[in-house]
């Protein structure tokens, strides 16, 4: 089968232009409020797939380990200079769609703001249940089609894809909104129980953000991220799943993803596959495991 197509923030400054720069701070703290509420007090090891340069790392308070993914080397490499290399950050570059980790090896993970640029985002879905042990806490962030600005806009003629069908809708290239149904679909495919739905960004629009205090616009949107237990009608979705079968946590280990054989050592060093021979090097500090 062809390999989907990746979105590639190579060479990108998507942290400073997008979120320093960018009048996003309402975004960034919303989300917060999300994740914290979320997220289990700490754990083992931690899985944050498109970490990029780590906005959200440092919130993963209480886990022993954080294995930062992201497809992009530079991406990393900005993550780790605002990280640095403490023992319990691991920098791995790699696809979502083909995870170099063996099974069962961590015992959370996080998806925030990157499901919306895979075309194959179900193909994702299932690669994280695998490397998750049993009863592992997944939370998952999407971009909904069924939100309240699209509706109008549809209604209004101003759009031509439809909010409420519930396939995806690719609005730019390799970005792609869905709808709650589909990616609860995927999600129970996937082994996954959805315990918990959060509504966020209820007021993402360009004039509140600039003529209401960030407070205000905070307290508001964490109040009402609760509603999204009823209905989510907000461009940001935030789904807290649990595993519910799978195996217990398992040594880390990576995966070959050319051929699948695992268990690869974690070395801080190249590591050759011993069945296919593949190379993945290890340099300034990160592990690269594309396979182009």
């Amino acid at each position: 089968m062809p390999k989907p197509p990746i979105c590639d923030y190579e060479g990108s400054n998507y942290q400073q232009v997008f979120w320093e720069e960018g009048e996003r701070a309402y975004e960034d703290a919303v989300e917060a409020i999300a994740l914290r509420r979320m997220l289990p007090k700490g754990g083992n090891r931690l899985l944050e797939l498109g970490a990029g340069a780590g906005r959200n790392t440092p919130r993963y308070r209480g886990f022993e380990e954080i294995t930062l993914l992201d497809y992009s080397h530079t991406q990393l490499e900005q993550a780790r200079a605002r990280l640095g290399d403490g023992a319990h950050f691991r920098y791995v570059a790699a696809d979502a769609y083909n995870l170099p980790f063996a099974p069962a090896v961590f015992d959370a993970a996080t998806m925030i703001r990157t499901i919306h640029h895979l075309k194959e985002g179900e193909v994702a879905l299932q690669q994280v249940s695998q490397v998750l042990a049993g009863q592992s806490v997944f939370i998952l962030e999407f971009a909904n089609k069924h939100n309240l600005k699209a509706m109008l806009r549809y209604l209004l003629g101003k759009q031509n894809w439809n909010p409420f069908t519930p396939e995806q809708v690719e609005f730019v290239e390799l970005n792609f909104n869905f709808h709650p149904r589909q990616i609860r679909r995927w999600l129970r495919a996937a082994g996954f129980s959805v315990r918990q739905q959060l509504t966020v960004s209820h007021f993402r629009v360009g004039f509140l953000k600039r003529h209401v205090p960030l407070g205000i616009l905070k307290g508001l949107d964490a109040a009402l991220q609760w509603t999204g237990a009823l209905w989510q009608l907000t461009p940001s979705v935030f789904v807290k799943n649990i595993l519910a079968q799978g195996t217990p946590l398992q040594e880390f280990a990576f995966k070959c993803p050319a051929c699948g054989h695992a268990p690869l050592p974690a070395v801080k060093a190249d590591i050759t596959c011993p069945q296919c021979g593949k190379v993945y090097k290890y340099q300034d500090g990160i592990y690269d495991f594309r396979v182009k």
